[in-house]
């Protein structure tokens, strides 16, 4: 500055000591470069939105986005919009939540939520919003760090899937075991009952009206007797002869049967494949699998409807099992059922083979039936996978080891000859007081 003292001109001159402020300056150009050089390194999606009034008035995009979505960040500074758009619709809104926090001066915790990458593919991303005010408060900018998160999200959901497979596989044994017990006693009782009534009715005259009385309580023992059965059947203790068969003789011998079981209006459909393998098995358990797949896919058809069976030979390596949980290396053969009905939402398909699960009406199903072809197909060290749609019907599959030995059908022994009497004396030995009494009387009868 200059000023008149005593008329002569004075020059003032004001030094001040910059060299901090010249410090920060500096130091602030390397931070940003700094910063750029981190931003330019990693391979997660770093931006930066600057706010003015409230509104977002320009994003910087890191060249990680390149990796993340498959964009350029030109492509992003060209269109505003682009990235909401990539956001999955189902999680827009959550999104959308996040930065109205973040411009109402809140400070929220980072989110996951899908994008579509230009690919066309859907991938798993983690968003953490870092907002920067000035002193008063306000939102100048906010930093965003977007990372791919789908191989972590791939790998939690497969954990998910095993913990649920594990802590199935722990209820189904539990349940086992405590049906195997329930039933073994039960059993025993029936026997008692079945014994009685049958003694019984062979004292009364058939035209009296305690002889009806008596057949109604022997059937009803009799059908009891027939859910023991495939409890013990589920829990794995009953009682088993396995022969080495041809599934396909043993299917064909049970289709009239079946027929009848479905009835008229349901079109069974037989498709065996030739040269099958030879499984070792107890035939009525394989009866008893059938009988049980052939009455729910009737029950799932309205009307009118088609139920198909089929045989096929199936080889499982290590790969393929490992992308399909519950299948196991080996050779199998393969027994289908499959219908055209109603099918299954996925919340019934993952309680189906519960003990006494049913989407039945009262009356109209036990619950028992497809446990029992779970026990059965367990207890011959296969596996049964289960595929099903609304509407669109249900296919089973069983798998059965395939036995390395030549296959033979299982003879039945023919009728059974007049009870035979004797005069020889027997030692008999039972723990249950009911049926040992039962039995004597029994064996005494007969000489």
């Amino acid at each position: 500055n200059v000023y008149l003292v005593d008329n002569k001109k004075v020059i003032q001159c004001n030094i001040r000591n910059i060299t901090e402020r010249k410090r920060a300056v500096k130091a602030l150009l390397e931070s940003e470069e700094r910063y750029q050089r981190i931003a330019d390194a990693v391979t997660d999606y770093i931006y930066t939105v600057r706010v003015v009034d409230g509104r977002a008035a320009e994003t910087t995009h890191g060249p990680g986005c390149m990796a993340v979505t498959g964009f350029q960040s030109n492509e992003f500074a060209n269109d505003p919009f682009l990235w909401f758009r990539m956001v999955a619709a189902e999680d827009r809104p959550k999104v959308e939540e996040q930065a109205r926090l973040i411009m109402a001066g809140e400070n929220p915790p980072p989110i996951e939520h899908r994008i579509v990458h230009r690919n066309g593919t859907e991938r798993w991303v983690r968003n953490t919003f870092v907002p920067h005010r000035e002193e008063h408060g306000a939102l100048v900018a906010y930093d965003g760090l977007i990372q791919d998160i789908t191989e972590r999200k791939r790998a939690e959901e497969e954990g998910e899937k095993l913990q649920a497979k594990l802590n199935q596989a722990q209820k189904m044994e539990s349940v086992g075991r405590l049906a195997g017990g329930v039933a073994h006693d039960f059993n025993n009782m029936l026997g008692v009952i079945l014994g009685h009534t049958e003694m019984a009715l062979e004292q009364v005259d058939p035209s009296q009206p305690l002889h009806a009385d008596l057949t109604e309580i022997h059937q009803a023992a009799a059908r009891s007797a027939e859910l023991t059965r495939q409890l013990l059947a589920f829990a794995r203790k009953q009682t088993v002869t396995p022969k080495v068969l041809d599934l396909n003789e043993t299917v064909e011998g049970m289709l009239k049967m079946l027929k009848r079981l479905i009835g008229e209006d349901v079109h069974l459909l037989w498709q065996p494949e030739a040269d099958l393998w030879p499984v070792k098995v107890d035939p009525s358990q394989i009866d008893q699998i059938l009988a049980n797949l052939c009455v729910n896919a009737r029950d799932a058809i309205a009307d009118v409807g088609k139920v198909t069976i089929e045989t096929e030979n199936s080889a499982f390596d290590e790969d393929y099992c490992a992308n399909h949980p519950g299948f196991a290396p080996g050779e199998y053969v393969r027994l289908a059922v499959s219908d055209d009905g109603c099918g299954m939402e996925k919340d019934t398909l993952a309680q189906i083979f519960e003990p006494f699960f049913t989407t039945k009406v009262i009356g109209k199903g036990t619950g028992i039936g497809l446990a029992t072809v779970y026990g059965i197909v367990k207890q011959n060290d296969g596996f049964i996978n289960v595929y099903s749609e609304p509407t669109q019907g249900t296919t089973f599959r069983v798998y059965l080891p395939r036995h390395q030995g030549q296959a033979g059908q299982a003879h039945s022994s023919g009728a059974a000859g007049p009870a035979r009497r004797g005069d020889e004396t027997i030692l008999l030995v039972e723990d249950e007081p009911a049926i040992l009494d039962l039995t004597a009387r029994m064996l005494e009868r007969q000489g």
